[in-house]
């Protein structure tokens, strides 16, 4: 027997996909360091057992594979992905495609595509989003590099990916690194998402006073409206979980230091790389660094004692409303920053990324899916890939419904002392991008004053210098 493809890491996000590989009817090699964990992983696949070959060597691997010979790999980004390539490449009858499914930056990417296509090899970048469960049941799938090398396992991977409404979300993006770079603003995006909700959450708790079980209900109303997405919805359902061990709620004894795997990062740097302002996610970022100096913080809350003054808002239902309307402007002011620097990537890389596409495949499967991305899809069908989502009408028309709640939020938080930098940045990105005069004039005449670097004027063209320098 021979397989359809081989999958090489057996972890969590490896073994629940192998085992959606075999479910969809297609038989899986698989390959993890240690041989009895690979039988382990077989014995225990029940029914699917009979899809699934064991391989104790990358040889034998290899050579349970059947043309087009395509392996995917979910192994730790860095060093592990290229110790797998330069052993694959090694094999002598391994003629095949490398497809790498792990969070891997996508220069890496470029990088592992030019080394092994001088030794006859293609190399794919593919963008996972939805965690194990999606791994599992059908995940995002966002693909970069050779298109006919996509077109090769193109069958296989529409067959496992999410369904939005029977439509795959799967596509082939664009050459080189074009999906892993997709997957990093998705994480991106994602990162800014998760840490608006956490400052709404902490309004709702600092500000209202609510217990955690009170606000699990808030959002799970939300998720019935326009904010329904993968997000509000376990939140909500986080907020509603009980310790067993204390009674209370779950949440509650969970430390506020949140981890990072360098997505999040990662996405900033490239978008102030490409010269495109992405304050909320980077807000986001810096947010949970901060979260990570808990100690410091303690010590700070004792230095400085300040009193947490809680909001009396003459209706709470009304700043629930309030609150809901602000975290939809927002989001579509991170997600309008998102694909701005997806917009700019793929024209000074000339990936030609469907931005249309990237929104209709991240409907569903993924962690960030959303009813609103329907809406930011048929926006790019209809407009093409050109323009700032905040100019799209659907979304000037919520901008204009929602922004003063936004304005309204951030300073009930502010006069509170409740930290809210993402919402904060999402409101001061979306008043500098509509404001045709900012203050920017007086920096060009600073660097002109200490470094004659000159500045344009507005009545007339040209450089110019002022009479400081005389």
């Amino acid at each position: 027997m021979q397989a359809d493809i081989g999958l090489i890491g057996l972890g969590v996000m490896g073994g629940h996909l192998a085992l959606n590989i075999a479910e969809k009817g297609f038989t899986v090699a698989v390959y993890t360091l240690g041989w009895d964990l690979t039988q382990t992983f077989v014995s225990e696949a029940g029914q699917l057992a009979p899809r699934l070959i064991p391989c104790e060597t990358l040889e034998n691997l290899v050579s349970a594979l059947r043309p087009p010979q395509a392996v995917i790999l979910l192994v730790p980004a860095g060093a592990a992905v290229d110790d797998i390539c330069n052993q694959l490449s090694a094999v002598p009858s391994f003629k095949g495609i490398i497809i790498d499914g792990g969070n891997s930056d996508y220069t890496d990417t470029e990088r592992r595509q030019q080394a092994l296509a001088s030794r006859g090899l293609s190399f794919l970048g593919m963008g996972v989003s939805g965690g194990a469960e999606g791994a599992r049941n059908g995940p995002s799938i966002m693909v970069g590099g050779k298109r006919e090398s996509y077109q090769a396992v193109e069958k296989i991977l529409l067959s496992i990916a999410a369904k939005y409404q029977n439509d795959p979300c799967c596509a082939w993006l664009g050459p080189g690194g074009a999906g892993h770079f997709v997957k990093t603003i998705h994480n991106g995006i994602e990162y800014a998402d998760m840490q608006m909700i956490a400052e709404i959450y902490a309004i709702l708790r600092d500000g209202l006073g609510m217990a955690a079980p009170e606000i699990a209900k808030v959002f799970g109303k939300w998720n019935a409206g326009p904010l329904d997405s993968y997000l509000i919805e376990i939140t909500a359902r986080v907020l509603d979980v009980t310790d067993m061990k204390t009674r209370g709620p779950l949440v509650d004894v969970i430390v506020d230091r949140a981890g990072q795997k360098g997505t999040g990062k990662w996405s900033v740097i490239e978008s102030q790389k490409l010269g495109v302002p992405a304050t909320t996610l980077e807000a986001a970022v810096a947010a949970r660094i901060l979260s990570s100096m808990k100690d410091e913080r303690s010590v700070a809350e004792k230095t400085y004692a300040i009193p947490r003054h809680h909001m009396k808002p003459a209706s709470a239902a009304a700043l629930i409303r309030q609150l809901e309307a602000a975290l939809l402007a927002g989001k579509i002011s991170a997600y309008a920053q998102g694909f701005a620097v997806l917009e700019k990537a793929s024209q000074e890389k000339t990936w030609d990324m469907p931005l249309a596409t990237i929104a209709s495949i991240w409907r569903a499967g993924c962690i960030i899916r959303s009813q609103f991305l329907g809406l930011i899809a048929s926006s790019f069908a209809a407009r093409g890939n050109e323009g700032n989502l905040l100019l799209a009408p659907d979304f000037v028309t919520e901008m204009k419904a929602s922004h003063g709640a936004l304005r309204k939020t951030v300073a009930q938080a502010a006069e509170a002392g409740i930290p809210v930098p993402a919402l904060a940045a999402a409101l001061g990105y979306f008043d500098g991008y509509r404001q045709s005069r900012g203050s920017a004039n007086l920096i060009q005449a600073q660097r002109d004053f200490f470094g004659a670097h000159g500045f344009e004027r507005s009545d007339e063209p040209g450089a110019h210098h002022g009479p400081w320098l005389d």
